[in-house]
């Protein structure tokens, strides 16, 4: 059952009912502003970090679902409604949302009048932008009331939702123009430097700022008293929860529209130039920055501008071929994705508060596989900030603050797959740029600008972390957890609400973990070769040496005899084997000692492949473990905490199933790995919306697998490393055009089912259009370069400026 469709000339998802099975959400905002909005305009907007600069209030897991955000209130002689449809559910006789890259535009109608609502966040600047167009077009003159509203959070999230005894009474307002703009000043007196404001521009009939005077103490969102009355109070907040409320009168001819532009926005002032004079806010970059907005064209210009940076982006990689779906998600959807995540780690979605987790060290260099090609000289920047962040042993934190970019230490570090992750997103983005100078950048530990050292030394100590922390069987020491947080072998809880991620009742070196050890595999050959590079052939000759070594260390220690261990916990009792009741195969291994190539010659990569399709997969994907656990296991943590089907507990980790989509091209198995892609790509997934209830245009990071009650069920969609990993898999691996650090690889591993496609990818200043003739066998492609034929799948890098043809025979 479809929701919408896709728009794909526009770039576009189009819904064309309020009552999604879930709130579909989009994303606006690039660069140090953002915004959530939910295709009933609920959501909220922040600068930079959402926890300690939020902007708009917003209350999860609330009822009804979706509640808070930026509404319009249009009162038709007593009928009053929303073209959101929310908050007051009045029925409408038309309702779309079109949410596209970065922006979404709501339109409903409701007897004769038309009114649409667009929200972006322009390019360069920190504000929110809702454009109201109002159109009559019934054949009598309209007499409308018009309301604004946003709830103004204080700032600081968590503090906002918990500290009432000193929060109801320190907000503060200021007003001005009449009420055409509303200014939040809360905590500005004293420490704050920054403030925000709601302005329109157009005069008002009336404003109100005091929450419980525009929507009455007692009542819905819905029975919003003000818009009832059809009349603004001029209510100046003290306390309590201030809001921002234009009252506009609106007369409209038969036929006729008009446009009115919200700016709701954020502003910094150096602390010498706070004031205007005492208790009055210097407003002179207010007045700068919603002047920029305050005609329908500007906004115009903006879109246009916002258009033209996606537009850009966007042609970085992009593909033409016969399947609509496989085009709009590897064109648009699955690249925008990428960019959100980016932007937010796993810190502000519909699943994530933004106040309890910040940039993550691995979820962020996961997220750069996805986002380098876009973006190559902010990657660099976020590894700078990532690798920062490290401690002189190579360990690091495990979460760090985006406004701070200091370390969390409410999560701590521990994680011992994490330093391992940093090779992986320097690698990548070398391989994207050539530039090798990055290496060179002085880079402190923990931020301390006296440990500075070159970078490849953070890459050398987070190599030699794992050398340094071997366990009894040569395989590496999981520590908190590895990739999987879940898997929590020295945590040990029995006491309700103790963190498995911080927990640990239990000291040694004992629990190791084989997913690690086929990272460090699969990730030595760079490390060696930037080694090389840098003249260090020691050092080089020494991490092949250890990755051999540890490759047989696998194949002896870590093999079950059908598919890979999981790991050896505390009691060096092995997890993931068919010695056990429950939980006897794991995903992570399979796939990434088969990336790492452990297995390919002898044949263990194929049996323990073939074990995932017989033991994990099913209709909507490959679950993490089978069998499911049915009891808690003191020595194995949070995965045995969860129902059988949920999360870590044989879920359907989407994050993870790129990684067996990915090992399936490395033994040549084409057809499977494109049927294992599209079983989890958004855009295969429309048809049955009312089973998936997440968006349909973008990866979650979870679906209920095959023992959960709701099978095929999805929770957490946005934030994902989903999201880049399955971008690596379909761009790299399937259509397989991939840098290289010498040149592009160009090697498609799909099977037959897409007979022919061609992919332009700009790298390095050239432009590559390569055009594939797939016949899906396995096997060398057949290369042709500007006409001539070469050897291997390498293109090597042309230069900047230059457009090359390639011709594929796969």
């Amino acid at each position: 059952m479809r929701f919408g469709y896709f728009d794909d000339k526009s770039r576009e998802y189009v819904i064309t009912t309020p009552k999604t099975p879930y709130p579909w959400i989009n994303y606006l905002g690039s660069e140090n502003f953002f915004a959530l909005v939910s295709h009933r305009a609920g959501g909220y907007c922040f600068y930079r970090d959402a926890r300690l600069r939020r902007l708009m209030r917003y209350r999860y897991n609330n009822v009804p679902t979706d509640v808070g955000g930026r509404y319009f209130y249009i009162n038709d002689g007593g009928d009053v409604w929303n073209p959101s449809f929310a908050p007051t559910n009045t029925a409408l006789d038309a309702f779309e949302c079109r949410h596209g890259l970065g922006y979404t535009r709501i339109t409903g109608e409701r007897k004769g009048v038309r009114a649409s609502l667009l929200m972006l966040v322009p390019l360069g600047h920190t504000a929110e932008i809702h454009q109201l167009t109002i159109k009559n077009e019934s054949s009598q003159p309209k007499n409308l009331k018009v309301f604004s509203f946003i709830e103004w959070c204080l700032w600081n999230a968590y503090d906002d939702m918990t500290n009432y005894q000193r929060n109801l009474s320190i907000g503060e307002v200021e007003v001005e123009g009449g009420g055409s703009t509303l200014y939040h000043k809360t905590e500005y007196r004293e420490r704050r430097d920054h403030f925000a404001f709601y302005h329109v521009n157009a005069p008002v009939a009336g404003f109100d700022t005091d929450r419980e005077t525009f929507l009455g103490l007692y009542n819905e969102w819905g029975e919003a008293q003000v818009p009832a009355a059809g009349k603004s109070s001029n209510s100046v907040a003290s306390g309590w929860s201030p809001i921002a409320s234009h009252g506009l009168d609106v007369a409209l001819a038969p036929g006729e529209e008009k446009k009115f532009v919200f700016t709701l926005g954020y502003v910094e002032n150096p602390r010498a130039e706070k004031w205007e004079k005492p208790g009055v806010i210097n407003k002179k970059r207010a007045l700068e920055l919603y002047a920029k907005f305050s005609t329908a064209e500007q906004v115009t210009a903006s879109m246009k501008a916002l258009s033209d940076h996606w537009s850009k982006l966007l042609s970085n990689y992009s593909i033409e071929s016969g399947d609509e779906k496989l085009n709009r998600t590897v064109n648009i959807w699955n690249p925008y994705q990428c960019m959100v995540t980016f932007n937010m780690s796993r810190s502000a979605s519909y699943f994530e508060t933004g106040i309890g987790r910040g940039m993550g060290f691995r979820d962020s260099n996961q997220d750069l596989l996805g986002f380098v090609h876009l973006v190559p000289e902010r990657a660099r920047e976020r590894i700078i900030d990532i690798a920062s962040t490290q401690f002189p042993d190579g360990s690091a934190y495990h979460q760090y603050q985006p406004l701070t970019k200091r370390g969390n230490n409410d999560v701590g570090s521990g994680f011992n797959d994490d330093p391992l992750w940093l090779i992986f997103g320097v690698a990548a983005y070398i391989r994207e740029t050539g530039d090798y100078k990055i290496l060179d950048e002085q880079v402190p530990f923990d931020n301390d600008p006296k440990t500075a050292v070159p970078l490849f030394e953070h890459l050398k100590r987070s190599f030699h972390h794992v050398l340094n922390n071997l366990g009894p069987h040569g395989l590496p020491l999981i520590g908190r957890a590895d990739w999987n947080d879940c898997l929590n072998l020295n945590c040990f809880s029995e006491t309700p609400d103790e963190s498995f991620q911080t927990t640990g009742n239990r000291t040694g070196r004992t629990a190791e973990s084989v997913f690690i050890a086929g990272m460090f595999v699969g990730v030595a050959p760079d490390y060696a070769y930037l080694a090389e590079k840098r003249g260090l052939a020691d050092e080089a000759k020494k991490a092949r040496a250890e990755a051999a070594k540890m490759t047989d260390v696998v194949l002896k220690d870590g093999w079950d005899g059908e598919w890979f261990l999981r790991a050896y916990d505390f009691f060096g009792k092995k997890i993931g084997s068919k010695e056990n009741k429950e939980g006897q195969i794991l995903i992570e291994p399979q796939g990434f000692c088969v990336m790492a190539g452990i297995g390919v010659e002898g044949g263990q990569a194929k049996k323990a492949l073939d074990s995932v399709k017989e033991r994990l997969d099913t209709k909507y994907g490959i679950v993490l473990n089978n069998p499911p656990y049915t009891e808690y296991h003191v020595e194995m943590g949070e995965i045995t905490s969860y129902p059988p089907g949920y999360k870590e507990n044989a879920g359907i980790f989407c994050h993870n199933n790129p990684w067996i989509i990915i090992a399936e091209t490395v033994i040549g198995r084409g057809d499977r790995a494109f049927e294992y892609w599209k079983k989890i790509a958004p855009a295969y997934l429309e048809e049955q919306s009312e089973i998936h209830r997440l968006e349909p245009y973008v990866y979650a990071q979870m679906i209920a697998g095959k023992d959960a009650v709701r099978h095929g069920e999805a929770k957490n969609s946005w934030l994902t490393g989903t999201a880049a990993w399955n971008f690596v898999a379909i761009s790299h691996y399937l259509l397989g055009v991939r840098p290289d650090f010498e040149g592009l690889r160009v090697h498609p591993c799909m099977g037959g089912e897409v007979a022919k496609f061609t992919v332009t990818r700009k790298c390095r200043g050239a432009e590559y259009r390569i055009h594939v003739k797939n016949s899906g066998k396995s096997g060398a492609p057949k290369l042709t370069v500007d006409g001539k034929p070469v050897s291997g799948d390498l293109v090597p890098y042309a230069a900047p400026g230059s457009t090359v043809i390639v011709e594929c025979e796969s």
